[in-house]
């Protein structure tokens, strides 16, 4: 059948879409990217902040209406939405005729074969296992990176998050089943690696008795085709001395991680429920610094978290004046259901929220400017990431720039390069959040 494929949400969703793309076309459906046209159309939904239960609720009522013009045959919905709000979307939209759970996605041929046959289908396994290894894969990036998701689930329990009631407890995927994804990954085409779950420097905790995210670091470097292997989502309290030794001796480990922090006061901190303090926080950039000079850090921050007054926002504002950090993203604070923050006292009004969310990444922007001045002159290996239409430039990243989240790198030239090819490049200006630069005269590797 022909089937559309819809995938909201963060990276961590977008990897279980692409096991999901690979069950299908390995069992003759064909992949479709026109509503008109097909007669299967899946959602992997995604209800992390309002935002994006927002967007997940379009999505499922728009899709439903193909369904009722009678072009759509079969309307399955997955992922976060679905495990969360499942007796909502089966009730209130008749349309659907199949849910799956997060740790469900691998039914989905089950699901399609059940709801041509006319009955509606559920299936909700336990969100404490891990879903198997399809082996069949399909990127949906490009195929020059992707996304290796090494852990499902968390334990941390912030307050804010409803996450472990979706996602369920922590658990690494064994290191063995990373790898050969990952060989088949660079077999695809794959030159950038990038390692991604709800807590990534918990790695192998739960299967091996210790933090092993630095020997899997070591595994993948020895894969040929991979170039560059970056990490995302490391709680900061969660470091650890081999994580940094391993990222400093091998090459193709790129000097980059993201630290989702949250905050900076200690006591909205721990309202939040989160397991650090400004003094650990600062200790712990300063360490990555001494240790890893160039290293790039991004991190994720908060504003209006229940209780939040003007002085606890200033002491954030100081905080980021201070640290600078490369890459920084702030987002207001969205009340989730069933969350311990949810009923917190102190409720802050959307219009304070979003006053202290633009003056952090105003203070940031400025910050960014002038981190991409000093850039000038310094010559980068950066990736291709395509062509600027009608212009004799391309799109690029450097080891600092993670795909969709942070800046890119303008290259004037006339020469033809290809997306996913690794090129030398000077920076000759900067922007609030992106480079611009020209090939240097050895160009390519």
């Amino acid at each position: 059948m022909k089937v559309l494929f819809i995938s909201l949400g963060c990276d961590k969703n977008l990897a279980d879409s692409e096991e999901m793309l690979g069950l299908l076309t390995g069992n003759g459906h064909e992949i479709v990217d026109s509503e008109e046209e097909a007669e299967v159309i899946v959602i992997n939904t995604c209800c992390f902040i309002h935002d994006a239960k927002e967007e997940s609720v379009e999505n499922i009522l728009e899709m439903a209406e193909y369904k009722k013009a009678g072009t759509c045959k079969v309307l399955i919905v997955t992922g976060c939405m679905a495990q969360r709000y499942k007796a909502e979307i089966i009730e209130e939209v008749p349309e659907v005729d199949a849910v799956l759970g997060t740790t469900s996605y691998m039914d989905i041929l089950k699901a399609i074969d059940e709801a041509c046959q006319g009955n509606h289908f559920q299936e909700f396994r336990d969100i404490n296992e891990l879903p198997e290894d399809s082996g069949r894969r399909v990127l949906t990036t490009g195929g020059h990176y992707g996304y290796l998701k090494i852990a499902e689930g968390c334990d941390k329990h912030c307050t804010y998050c409803i996450i472990p009631s979706l996602r369920g407890r922590f658990r690494s995927v064994p290191q063995e089943r990373l790898i050969a994804q990952a060989k088949h990954m660079a077999e695809q085409g794959v030159k950038e690696l990038i390692l991604v779950a709800q807590e990534t420097t918990m790695y192998g905790t739960d299967l091996y008795g210790k933090k092993t995210l630095h020997l899997l670091m070591k595994e993948l470097c020895k894969i040929k085709g991979i170039r560059w292997i970056r990490v995302l989502y490391c709680y900061p309290e969660e470091i650890y001395d081999d994580l940094i030794r391993v990222m400093k001796e091998e090459k193709k480990i790129c000097h980059y991680l993201d630290l989702p922090i949250q905050h900076a006061s200690d006591r909205i901190l721990k309202r939040m429920g989160r397991r650090t303090t400004r003094a650990q926080l600062t200790a712990t950039i300063e360490k990555l610094r001494k240790e890893i000079p160039d290293i790039v850090l991004r991190t994720t921050l908060i504003t209006g978290f229940p209780g939040e007054t003007e002085e606890d926002h200033q002491e954030l504002m100081e905080f980021v004046d201070e640290m600078e950090f490369d890459r920084l993203g702030a987002f207001t604070y969205s009340p989730e259901e069933g969350t311990p923050a949810e009923t917190m006292e102190g409720q802050i009004p959307e219009e304070i929220k979003e006053e202290r969310r633009d003056e952090i990444m105003e203070l940031q922007q400025e910050i960014s400017l002038e981190k991409g001045n000093d850039r000038i002159g310094q010559e980068l290996l950066v990736m291709i990431e395509g062509k600027v239409s009608g212009e004799s430039a391309y799109i690029a990243r450097t080891y600092g720039d993670a795909p969709k989240v942070d800046g890119y790198i303008f290259v004037q030239t006339g020469e033809l390069l290809m997306t996913g090819d690794f090129a030398k490049v000077r920076v000759t200006g900067a922007l609030e959040y992106d480079l611009i630069g020209e090939l240097a005269d050895e160009y390519t590797e």
